[in-house]
C-alpha cells in the first residue's frame, strides 16, 4: 500500500480529513468509541482505522464530536449527534474537493450509534442518505436482552471480556440522555428503531467482536434491518473481544480495516450513486 498523505484539520477543527493515497472515489465520515464520554481523534479506534483506509484509497472524515463526560452536562444528546450532522453536512459540501464521488458514514461502539443515530435524523429531514452505514461492534440498546448461551458460556470462560452488563450500559445512556432512558428517541437508541422506521435505511455492513455482550444489540437492529427488508451484512470478527480496532498490535483490526475497505472500494467501482 502507498503511504496517505498527511492528515488535515478542517471545519474550524471539527474533523480531521484523511486524503486517501490512491482515491477510488469513496469517503467516510467516521466516528471513535468511548461509551459518548471518552476518546479523542488520535485514539487508534480513529486514527489507525482513518490511515488504514486511507492507505487502502478512502478519504475518511473523522469527527472530534462532544463528549458527554463528566461536568459537561452541555454535551448531552444530542450534542454529540449535532456534531456528526454537522460533519456530515460538511463533508457532502466539500466532497469534490477531496475526491469523493460515493460517501458512507460509520464509527466503533458509542460511534457507530452515532452513526446510525445521525442516520436516523437524515430519513426524518428528508435529507441525502449515506449510501453505506458501517458499524464495528455498535452498542444500540440501553436495555438490552440478554446474550444467549453460547455467548453467555465465552464471556463466563473470559472474565475480563464481560464488561458490559446490564446496569453499566444502562448507565451509560443515561449519562449521554442526561435523563432516563425510557421514552428516548430512536436517534439516541437506534435499537429501539421498528421495521417501518428502518425503512428507507441504507445498506449496513456491521462487524462485531467475537467475545461483547454489546454484540446483542447489533444483533436485534440487523434482525429489524432485515424484516424491513434492507440490505445487511453482519461479520463476527475471530478471536476478538469489544474495541478491537483500538489494539491494532493483533490481527483482528487490521482484518475488520481491510473488510471495511474492501466493502467501500466495492461502493466506489459501483454505479449509479444512490445519495443526492
Amino acid at each position: 500500500m502507498i503511504a496517505a498523505p498527511p492528515p488535515v484539520p478542517a471545519a474550524d477543527g471539527l474533523v480531521r480529513v484523511y486524503p486517501a493515497a490512491e482515491p477510488t472515489g469513496a469517503g467516510l465520515v467516521w466516528m471513535h468509541g468511548g461509551g459518548f464520554a471518552h476518546g479523542d481523534l488520535d485514539m487508534p479506534e480513529a486514527d489507525d482505522v482513518a490511515r488504514g483506509l486511507a492507505a487502502r484509497g478512502t478519504t475518511v472524515v473523522s469527527v472530534d464530536y462532544r463528549l458527554a463526560g463528566v461536568g459537561r452536562s452541555d454535551n448531552r444528546y444530542p450534542a454529540a449527534s449535532d456534531d456528526v450532522l454537522g460533519a456530515w453536512r460538511w463533508t457532502r459540501e466539500n466532497a469534490d474537493r477531496w475526491g469523493i464521488a460515493r460517501l458512507a458514514i460509520g464509527g466503533a461502539s458509542a460511534g457507530a450509534n452515532l452513526a446510525a443515530g445521525a442516520t436516523l435524523r437524515l430519513i426524518a429531514a428528508g435529507d441525502p442518505l449515506p449510501e453505506l452505514v458501517v458499524l464495528a461492534y455498535p452498542t444500540l440498546l440501553a436495555v438490552q436482552p440478554a446474550p444467549g448461551p453460547g455467548l453467555r458460556a465465552a464471556l463466563d470462560a473470559h472474565p475480563e471480556h464481560d464488561r458490559f452488563g446490564t446496569d453499566i450500559v444502562r448507565t451509560m445512556y443515561e449519562n449521554y440522555l442526561g435523563t432516563s432512558v425510557i421514552g428516548a428517541p430512536i436517534a439516541a437508541v437506534p435499537g429501539l428503531a421498528s421495521a417501518a422506521e428502518l425503512a428507507r435505511f441504507p445498506a449496513v455492513l456491521m462487524i462485531n467482536s467475537e467475545i461483547d455482550e454489546l454484540s446483542v444489540s447489533g444483533e436485534v437492529f440487523a434482525a429489524t434491518l432485515r424484516t424491513a427488508g434492507r440490505p445487511v451484512e453482519l461479520v463476527v470478527e475471530p478471536g476478538t473481544d469489544h474495541g478491537h480496532l483500538n489494539r491494532p498490535e493483533f490481527p483482528g483490526a487490521d482484518a475488520s480495516i481491510g473488510r471495511i475497505a474492501d466493502r467501500l472500494a466495492a461502493l466506489a467501482s459501483s454505479t449509479s450513486p444512490t445519495a443526492s
